[in-house]
């Protein structure tokens, strides 16, 4: 005990979250086989349950998230694509109409409606709300504005404060994916690429980042954010790539993970951002990719799951952000030649944990199969945005895939699903951070695609089902893991060998039902294909 006192915040909180999960595992472990079967079932009913819900209405609680809400809807709508399920064509239409009003149209709807009502102050009021703030994107809310023209509103114009938004790069995001999640006209047409375009290009800063919101920060974040969104929607062009890629070198970290802004700690969600955006722009090669695998490779912690940075505790959401970088890693563009990575022999952050010889040990849960995943064609969608050029969008090119190569995962996938499955999961429905914390909307969305990437990280072909026995097998080899925790050191090979492999963001087509749908030049794609190259990374191919 006096030992335990000794220890630092951290250490204590480490030693503990692994009791925790240790306990979950050892009475896992002594159950018999039929209800070891339960545990391990992805309570698909009742997630759909859980998160549908979340889409009719929120308790008070929520209020901390009002400036979240194109989010909430991104959460909720991507896992439940992720589940292959679907919601009602009225929630549907609900949804569309709420995230059409978090939409700003802030500089031109003051200049058709306020025409000098109110004298001399008026006309100056009226100058300063046409020109202020950027016009497109999408805010955290409907009349959600900043606390500038908040002051100018409650004075002058007190009755049209509900039509005024500030627009987000974050909310964007989430707003433009819930939207092409749907799909549909009145989804996809809802979107004014012209005037998203133009708040992208407002929201462009010399230094080649982007800000998140007109005078807001500059980020790695509001980098992806702002790539991907042109990306989807074809308006990505040489103008808004410009510099970019110099900007996320410079956030890479000595670590080798990428931080927020230069200077800062690596971290597994910047990582991500950071690692998309430069395949996203061509750019990948730029980075030092054998620095970020080594990086990533030991921020999977004896749990099973991963941590966001060196010397934090496990999370389920970063089963995605750091298992998602190993799925791009391992579906870079089949054209670049990338060399074998070396790894050094420095020492990592967890301990050792099971290793997979064979294929055959696949894992995955059945119940998650399916996703929506698109392909953006390069036709117009909507509003033309104002470019001197329709040459000057950028064009990346897709390599279609032929299956998956025979390699295994760069990570302990086995490990991670059993952490997902048995420590994440609320079996009520959602999903959590870890042991002891409560279910939301973010961790469940995140959880499950962390889970997609580990059932997809094994296949050796489109057609191969995931096999959940593995999961159970492999749980014997977790529990000796555990149990040396603090007694060992994880093992790393010399190097390793990131394959020639099809280009990462490429639409691949799995077993079941297939329907293509064209609608103003979106193409929608139902099927069983790997989540992780869905939502979170923006496809342009040809359909």
């Amino acid at each position: 005990m006096e030992s335990f006192r000794s220890l630092t915040v951290t250490q204590r909180d480490q030693i503990l979250v692994e009791q925790q999960v240790f306990d979950i595992f050892k009475t896992f472990y002594n159950l018999p086989p039929s209800s070891q079967s339960f545990m391990l079932e992805l309570q698909r009913e009742n997630h759909v349950e859980y998160l549908t819900k979340g889409l009719t209405g929120l308790g008070p609680s929520f209020c901390v998230l009002d400036a979240n809400r194109p989010w909430i809807c991104y959460w909720i709508l991507h896992s439940i694509a992720l589940l292959d399920e679907f919601v009602d064509p009225e929630l549907e239409n609900n949804t569309i109409d709420f995230l059409s009003r978090c939409q700003s149209f802030l500089g031109s709807w003051l200049h058709i409606n306020l025409v000098l009502p109110v004298g001399a102050d008026g006309a100056q009021a009226h100058c300063a709300l046409a020109n202020y703030g950027p016009n497109g994107g999408y805010a955290g809310g409907p009349g959600q504005a900043s606390k500038i023209l908040d002051m100018i509103i409650v004075k002058l114009l007190p009755t049209v404060f509900c039509m005024l938004t500030m627009p987000h790069l974050a909310t964007t995001y989430a707003a433009v994916n819930s939207l092409v999640t749907l799909g549909g006209d009145k989804a996809l047409s809802s979107i004014n690429r012209e005037k998203l375009y133009m708040f992208l290009r407002q929201m462009k800063d010399a230094s080649g980042g982007f800000r998140m919101h007109d005078g807001g920060e500059i980020d790695v974040r509001a980098c992806y954010t702002a790539i991907s969104v042109a990306s989807l929607l074809n308006i990505l062009d040489d103008e808004l790539v410009q510099n970019v890629g110099n900007y996320i070198l410079s956030c890479q970290t000595y670590e080798g993970g990428i931080s927020g802004e230069p200077g800062s700690e690596a971290h597994g969600g910047y990582t991500f951002c950071g690692l998309a955006t430069m395949i996203l722009i061509n750019e990948v090669d730029r980075l030092d990719l054998s620095s970020l695998t080594d990086w990533v490779v030991f921020r999977q912690g004896v749990e099973g799951g991963f941590q966001g940075r060196t010397n934090k505790l496990v999370d389920g959401c970063y089963s995605f952000w750091q298992g998602g970088i190993f799925a791009l890693l391992k579906r870079l563009n089949s054209t670049k030649e990338v060399k074998p990575i070396p790894l050094g022999d420095g020492e990592g952050s967890g301990e050792e944990s099971p290793q997979t010889t064979t294929s055959s040990d696949a894992a995955g849960e059945e119940g998650l199969n399916g996703d929506l995943s698109l392909g953006g064609s390069h036709s117009e969608i909507g509003d033309q945005h104002n470019t001197s050029s329709q040459d000057n969008v950028i064009d990346i090119d897709h390599n279609h895939s032929k299956g998956h190569a025979n390699v295994e995962p760069l990570f302990n996938s086995l490990a991670l699903q059993q952490y997902i499955l048995l420590c994440s999961q609320e079996l009520n429905g959602g999903l959590r951070d870890k042991p002891g914390k409560s279910r939301d909307h973010y961790h469940t969305c995140y959880c499950l695609s962390g889970l997609s990437v580990c059932q997809r990280s094994w296949l050796e072909d489109e057609d191969s089902p995931p096999l959940p026995r593995a999961v159970l097998d492999d749980i014997d080899k977790s529990m000796d893991a555990l149990l040396k925790s603090q007694k060992s050191k994880r093992n790393r090979p010399s190097s390793i060998s990131i394959p020639k492999l099809p280009d990462w963001n490429e639409c691949l087509v799995q077993r079941g039902r297939k329907q293509l749908v064209k609608q103003a030049g979106l193409c929608r794609r139902w099927n069983t294909v790997q989540p992780f190259c869905s939502m979170e990374q923006m496809l342009n191919t040809d359909c």
